[in-house]
């Protein structure tokens, strides 16, 4: 008899007030307000079990509701997004959590298949995503975090700035295989996930403002995997009409595919 996976409940922390974008998960991209794409990702990813938005905003509930979405009101003030994904976990009977930024799109629910399926198989406590880089402008960038691995797979370090430094480059250019873009989505046990949000705030975390590094710091061991498929990352309201193209070339493939798929073939 096969032996039944760990559920895997997807939460999506979604704040309305943002310094540099208020009301960020609201904005419209291709028709539809940010945080509907993020979750019908989530709903179409086979490996989960449930999907739910955690928001601090009467008006960010309303918009999921009415697009036939899962939504809880959480007061108070949480350091980060996955403090308020730890406060779900308290209240919601579950084996694994995957924390899901509102802000993070992606483009195809297989990349969160690329975590969920081997980090149920693995024995890890955390674990996250990473891509190869491309553009050296990302690796300069420091609204881009990069992570550094070690042999077997497991962060050495994440940061905003260019890691690994290539020494002998003065150019400073990207290097295929050795630079890695860091996704923003985690998956923890959640008797991890209820131990990070106790630990202390980190000096790294607090520094490079990366969540993340609270679990290093705290000598917990954070599992990485390679995934080849794409997200959106929006930070800024100067970040909209970029990824509102890339979000209709997308969505234009997928369709053409489709159709491809569904004509008879001669």
């Amino acid at each position: 008899m096969a032996k039944l996976l760990p559920s895997v409940t997807v939460v999506i922390p979604a704040r309305y007030g943002s310094s540099r974008f208020p009301g960020k998960p609201l904005v419209k991209l291709a028709g539809k307000p940010m945080i509907q794409h993020v979750y019908e990702c989530a709903v179409a990813c086979r490996s989960v079990s449930e999907v739910l938005v955690a928001t601090d905003d009467e008006r960010i509930k309303q918009a999921v509701e009415q697009f036939g979405g899962r939504a809880i009101m959480m007061g108070g003030e949480y350091r980060t997004g996955t403090d308020r994904v730890a406060a779900v976990a308290r209240m919601f009977a579950g084996e694994c959590f995957l924390d899901l930024q509102g802000d993070e799109i992606p483009l195809n629910p297989e990349l969160l298949s690329d975590l969920i399926a081997p980090f149920l198989q693995s024995g890890a406590e955390i674990g996250t995503l990473k891509r190869k880089m491309d553009a050296t402008d990302d690796l300069q960038n420091p609204g881009i975090v990069k992570v550094v691995t070690d042999a077997k797979g497991y962060a050495l370090y994440f940061s905003r700035a260019p890691v690994p430094l290539v020494r002998d480059d003065p150019s400073r250019r990207v290097v295929s295989g050795l630079h890695h873009i860091h996704l923003g989505v985690y998956i923890y046990t959640k008797e991890t996930l209820l131990r990070f949000a106790a630990m202390k705030t980190g000096v790294l975390e607090d520094a490079e403002k990366l969540e993340q590094l609270r679990a290093l710091e705290n000598g917990v061991r954070v599992r990485v995997w390679e995934t080849s498929y794409a997200s959106l990352r929006i930070d800024a309201p100067e970040d909209v009409p970029e990824a509102e193209e890339k979000l209709r070339q997308y969505e234009s493939l997928k369709r053409e595919l489709n159709l491809n798929r569904a004509a008879p073939s001669r």
